[in-house]
């Protein structure tokens, strides 16, 4: 999971320095089809495109459109709300995915789970200081893109019960390569050379930040991996300070040390008490 929130990072850094250029549909595209290439001396490794045969194909086109989906409502949203008021909406997903989990996939809801994914979301609300008053439609889009996200991370969590983290990452790029065709052929423009090394940077991290993802998910609960997500927020922070002098405030010290905590209960409760997830 360290190394899914590191390929955020710096994908996001990659992606700042790009998307004033290019359309998100188009960078949405190229991630997906050169992350394919970079993912093939993966897939040969793991026995070629034999290997990557799966018995659960609707799981893995329903996952993608579901993650798909997220995606275009987060960005929709993101022109109707408030910056802030759209991380903290979109910062539910764990919570979605947690309750979803225990709905679907038979995981327990424990109570130092439940404090752990109570701490993050408390940090996150105290990091980013929403404000949010009352409802409007771009608060439900965000919302519904939320709840699209739950479903994915759940149904990854289901698929790496039989497929492997590769297999599930091969065909995510495939499907979600074929959902935006259409989209990217009506935005696209030429990238410029320099944009190239970016556009590679994005290929990869996208790839490597869900193969990461995917494989954390294969050895852990949900509960127990995704709250880890919340660490996100406060790495942000410290790359915002250091790379675009963005000022890091108390109210952001404390979100994150709150995160951190509920993190690192949760892993020394895992640590005492090891659990056999669920098969």
């Amino acid at each position: 999971m360290g190394g899914s929130i590191a390929s955020f990072v710096t994908m996001t850094v990659a992606g700042r320095a790009i998307m004033p250029e290019l359309d998100v549909f188009q960078v949405m595209e190229m991630r997906s089809v050169i992350g394919w290439f970079i993912l093939l001396p993966m897939v040969f490794a793991a026995g070629g495109f034999a290997a990557m045969r799966t018995r659960r194909p609707l799981q893995h086109i329903g996952r993608n459109v579901a993650h798909y989906a997220g995606q275009f409502l987060w960005l929709h949203a993101l022109t109707m709300i408030p910056l802030a008021e759209l991380i903290s909406i979109e910062f539910t997903t764990p919570v979605w995915g947690a309750l979803l989990a225990v709905l679907f996939l038979g995981e327990r809801m424990s109570l130092r789970k439940a404090a752990a994914i109570l701490f993050g979301l408390v940090g996150v609300f105290i990091i980013v200081r929403p404000g949010v008053t009352e409802a409007d439609p771009g608060h439900l889009i965000m919302l519904a893109g939320a709840v699209g996200f739950g479903i994915a991370l759940v149904m990854v969590k289901s698929l790496t019960r039989t497929d492997s983290v590769v297999a599930i990452i091969f065909w995510m790029l495939i499907i979600q390569s074929v959902i935006g065709l259409v989209p990217a052929i009506a935005v696209w423009q030429a990238p410029e050379p320099w944009m190239w090394p970016w556009i590679f940077v994005i290929a990869f991290t996208g790839m490597s930040s869900h193969f990461c993802m995917a494989g954390a998910l294969s050895h852990a609960e949900t509960m127990v991996v995704m709250p880890m997500d919340f660490l996100r927020l406060p790495f942000f922070a410290l790359t915002g300070f250091l790379l675009y002098n963005e000022r890091i405030d108390l109210y952001t010290a404390i979100g994150a040390a709150l995160i951190l905590a509920g993190n690192l209960f949760n892993i020394q409760r895992r640590a005492r008490e090891p659990e056999i997830a669920t098969s």
